[in-house]
């Protein structure tokens, strides 16, 4: 993981840095990162999960898909 890190103008206020910094934390998916490596999960639950995320989304597209031919 790298460091992020924003250059702080002269005249910027710290609630306009911070607004920055956030806005560049969420876009580089830093927050997401933490949240998954906060606990290990072994290889074949990850794999499990995102089978099931698979899933629901086909779900998805097939009933929106059945929506619009009717």
């Amino acid at each position: 993981m790298s460091l992020t890190r924003i250059e702080v103008e002269n005249d910027e206020t710290f609630e306009s840095a911070l607004r920055r910094f956030n806005k560049l934390v969420q876009s580089n998916r830093i927050l997401l990162e933490v949240r998954n490596r906060r606990f290990y999960e072994k290889p074949s639950i990850i794999n499990k999960r995102k089978r099931a995320a698979k899933l629901r989304k086909s779900r998805r597209q097939n009933i929106k898909s059945a929506q619009l031919a009717e």
